[in-house]
């Protein structure tokens, strides 16, 4: 196609960088090593260049994402990435999923016994398979992400496993050769030229291949303690936390005083069950009292916003770059602590982009680059991981108008696993 993009410096044109370009900029590569993620760059592009590009590429796009949206032939400015699927290579996709089970701290009685046991992603697998979707059977994220090396080559086979008997429907990994998506009965496209097919059992040199570059980076361990650290309170947690800071606030209180005003007989204690006639004291004068771990808002009490959904009595804005940046700077500050097992209404603000953030790297995606696969190269235990054929993609931040539909999903998931006989129980070797 011409005119081609042409890279071009910021003075010379007016249209602002994408956001993403400046996001990863500025926040995840105070996260994720930078050799690990994607170049990214803008690139100056005309209206013919973009029709041209629609005409022949829209047709390749999913129906679902092009019922969302479309290609923008307006726009002056376009981001040139790094192609991580081309090249006469092999390039995995594996998309890891949730990494640890929740700290007990913040789940209810019912729910303890259940999430602690079986991780997020196995109990969501048994509801999707319950109500007739293909899943990755098999697979737990607690064995990829674990530092036992038979466990992660254990993960590696359930995928490869999954791909195959769900004919590359299931999203969990994808392989392309030479910049094409493969099906199982291609799998003699990820072999070495030179290498007769009937010799190799394509499943188990896959999992050889792949096994130390997942190992001997970074990349697994860098993700699950994103995760964990970031998802503290579990959804169920920082769901109190949103309706206790909604009730602490003066304006609320007011408005429904009689829910809080207490007896004559005070020892009855306040109206409203769950809830406190005044906030708790706090040794800091200027922050609140922490939330009470029995707090529970009560069924017959007043109304409290859905999670994350704002209303006059408790702002919820969505994050700009500038709070993310800013996010970042406690986040990893050493001089900033939060007691998570007792969080107060002024660090609301805090754990709610934490949860946002932990979801980003919860539904981030892995690209392996690979040679095509020699049996003698894959055996030669000497041979070096090359670092930059590692990339996490998929870093995009998430909306806080999901929380509402995650909490949601967290309470059907929990309630169609909590009768299941045959559970299963994953292992978190990571778990603090």
């Amino acid at each position: 196609m011409s005119p081609n993009p042409v890279l071009a410096p910021a003075e010379e044109m007016e249209e602002p960088d994408d956001p993403m370009i400046e996001y990863q900029a500025r926040c995840m590569e105070r996260l994720i090593p930078r050799v690990h993620l994607p170049r990214m760059e803008s690139a100056r592009v005309g209206r013919a260049w973009l029709q041209q590009l629609a005409q022949s590429k829209d047709a390749e796009r999913p129906a679902e994402r092009r019922a969302k949206d479309e290609i923008d032939v307006t726009r002056r400015k376009g981001v040139l990435a790094t192609d991580l699927v081309g090249g006469d290579t092999i390039a995995v996709e594996i998309k890891p999923k949730w990494a640890f089970l929740p700290p007990p701290a913040h789940l209810s009685s019912v729910t303890r016994g259940i999430k602690t046991r079986t991780c997020r992603f196995c109990m969501h697998a048994h509801m999707k398979r319950q109500q007739g979707e293909t899943v990755s059977s098999g697979y737990c994220p607690l064995d990829l992400f674990s530092t036992n090396r038979a466990r992660v080559r254990h993960a590696i086979l359930c995928l490869w496993d999954a791909w195959v008997s769900s004919h590359a429907t299931v999203n969990n990994l994808k392989i392309f050769v030479k910049g094409k998506m493969i099906l199982p009965d291609q799998t003699d496209n990820i072999l070495a030229p030179d290498v007769p097919s009937a010799d190799v059992d394509a499943r188990e040199i896959f999992a050889d291949a792949i096994l130390p570059l997942l190992i001997d980076t970074p990349v697994l361990k860098t993700l699950s303690k994103l995760q964990r650290s970031l998802d503290v309170l579990d959804i169920e947690g920082l769901s109190r936390l949103w309706q206790y800071t909604e009730m602490m606030a003066p304006a609320y209180r007011t408005q429904f005083a009689q829910f809080f005003a207490m007896p004559e007989d005070d020892d009855e204690g306040p109206l409203m069950p769950g809830s406190f006639p005044s906030p708790p004291a706090s040794p800091h004068p200027a922050r609140s009292g922490s939330m009470p771990s029995s707090f529970q808002p009560s069924p017959t009490g007043p109304p409290t916003s859905p999670l994350g959904v704002g209303s006059q009595y408790l702002e919820a804005p969505e994050p700009t770059i500038e709070d993310w940046s800013s996010f970042l700077d406690t986040y990893l500050s050493p001089f900033i602590q939060f007691d998570h097992n007792a969080p107060v209404p002024e660090d609301l603000r805090f754990y709610l982009l934490a949860y946002l953030l932990s979801a980003t790297f919860k539904d981030c995606s892995i690209i392996v680059r690979m040679d095509l696969i020699d049996p003698e190269v894959v055996r030669d235990t000497s041979r070096e991981v090359d670092p930059t054929r590692v990339t996490v993609i998929d870093l995009d931040p998430k909306s806080l108008k999901r929380l509402r539909k995650w909490e949601k999903l967290d309470q059907e998931i929990v309630q169609a696993y909590a009768n299941v006989e045959d559970f299963r129980t994953c292992v978190d070797d990571q778990g603090v």
